[in-house]
């Protein structure tokens, strides 16, 4: 059964870094679609920040196996697989929607994937409330920081926007649901280096 969920997250992980990402759910739809079409520097200012966003979620397919494959209750990793696959979603709509700005993906994605799987490894050694706890601070600190993209995408831009607030959405459920499977709340200084390194990956994935 472990060679079974090693050879699968193998799989998952090089379709993350190579782009052939598995959708379950369509693209978001905005509600209302704009006929303005955006101009030169809308494009390339959107295009920075969905890859950004998808580096996140590359960054959380990594995080996600790796918590999955230390998780010692199996409810667990139930949990951990279930979010790994709604944030797969999110990977290709990203993926999908750069290709519609006529931009790339990050160049340092397997640098960003090897990173978070480390870190995954280390906060699912730690035991399974302390990484309850690593998600859910992730997700909060994700959350925060796609209410930062919505403010800044532009206003025109109703498809990239569509995909954020569904992005937000699904990203308070899992930090919700790994505190209600009785995550515990991280000490500031965790809190605080995970913002500063989150801070780093953000602003070097915005241009390259």
């Amino acid at each position: 059964m472990m060679l079974d969920e090693l050879i699968s997250e193998f799989d998952r992980s090089l379709r993350s870094m190579t782009g052939v990402s598995r959708m379950s759910r369509p693209v978001p739809a905005p509600a209302e679609p704009s006929d303005v079409e955006l101009s030169p520097a809308e494009r390339t200012r959107a295009a920075g920040l969905m890859r950004v966003n998808h580096v996140g979620e590359i960054c959380a397919q990594a995080l996600y196996q790796a918590q999955k494959l230390t998780a010692r209750s199996p409810a667990l990793k139930t949990l951990f697989g279930d979010a790994a696959r709604e944030e797969e979603d999110h990977l290709a709509w990203t993926a999908q929607r750069l290709k519609e700005l006529d931009s790339r993906p990050s160049l340092l994605n397997p640098v960003w994937y090897a990173g978070a799987l480390a870190i995954g490894i280390a906060a699912g050694a730690l035991g399974d409330k302390v990484s309850l706890g690593f998600m859910a601070e992730t997700e909060r600190q994700v959350e925060s920081h796609l209410d930062g993209h919505l403010a800044e995408l532009p206003a025109a831009d109703t498809a990239s926007r569509a995909i954020v607030e569904q992005m937000r959405a699904d990203e308070a459920r899992h930090g919700k649901s790994a505190m209600d499977a009785g995550g515990v709340e991280l000490p500031l200084p965790a809190r605080m280096l995970m913002r500063a390194a989150s801070k780093v990956m953000t602003i070097t994935a915005y241009r390259i």
